[in-house]
């Protein structure tokens, strides 16, 4: 009896911390999916011969990006604190050819214990497309620009929050077009959003660039 007593607590108890497990694996795998959703629909986008800054031939080669481990110590929610004289940038960009940015916001967040700062920008021309009128700009360099990525910077996708928090996921950040093809213009991250750490997340270098 005690054996069989004994069993039936062993069961339960591994029960208990297999359903303990299985939540905290839900949760995790829940930002992992999102992350990788991501993953997939820039590699989507590669593939298709009407998005993609690849040649044909690329294309047929093009498998995937090589990406950083998903970490979400690298998801970071930050203040957002509006600029209220916006100043108009002009961007310098890989081409040579100038794009005017508006300073949006300052971003300012703590990452590993240390506290940083990034300027959000605005585009001038797409906030006047509907799709595009709440789409902001981050374009970052860290520690790892020229070495584990693309020297001239990575970007962020973001949007204009209704609060005065944004959430900056590293994890999403992504190459310009001009990683991969001297045929685009891509503007190049200014000193003040050179980040002084090593960002391990998101796309690293293609293949043969750095």
């Amino acid at each position: 009896m005690r054996i069989k007593t004994f069993t039936m607590i062993k069961t339960a108890l591994y029960i208990s911390l297999l359903i303990i497990y299985c939540g905290n694996l839900n949760a995790q795998t829940d930002y992992e999916k999102e992350i990788l959703t991501f993953q997939s629909d820039l590699n989507a986008e590669y593939k298709n011969p009407e998005e993609s800054p690849l040649t044909a031939e690329e294309i047929e080669q093009f498998t995937t990006h090589t990406f950083y481990p998903i970490d979400e110590n690298y998801r970071v929610k930050a203040s957002f604190e509006r600029i209220a004289n916006p100043i108009t940038i002009d961007f310098q960009t890989s081409s040579g050819v100038v794009k005017k940015y508006d300073t949006y916001a300052l971003a300012k967040f703590e990452l590993f214990g240390k506290p940083y700062q990034l300027t959000v920008y605005q585009s001038q021309s797409l906030r006047e497309i509907p799709e595009y009128k709440d789409y902001l700009f981050l374009p970052i360099t860290d520690y790892t620009s020229g070495l584990e990525t693309y020297g001239a910077g990575r970007y962020i996708d973001l949007r204009i929050p209704e609060g005065d928090t944004i959430i900056i996921d590293f994890n999403k950040a992504y190459n310009p077009f001009c990683a991969y093809s001297p045929n685009y213009s891509c503007p190049i991250p200014p000193e003040n959003n050179d980040l002084k750490i090593e960002i391990k997340a998101g796309v690293m270098s293609p293949v043969g660039h750095k």
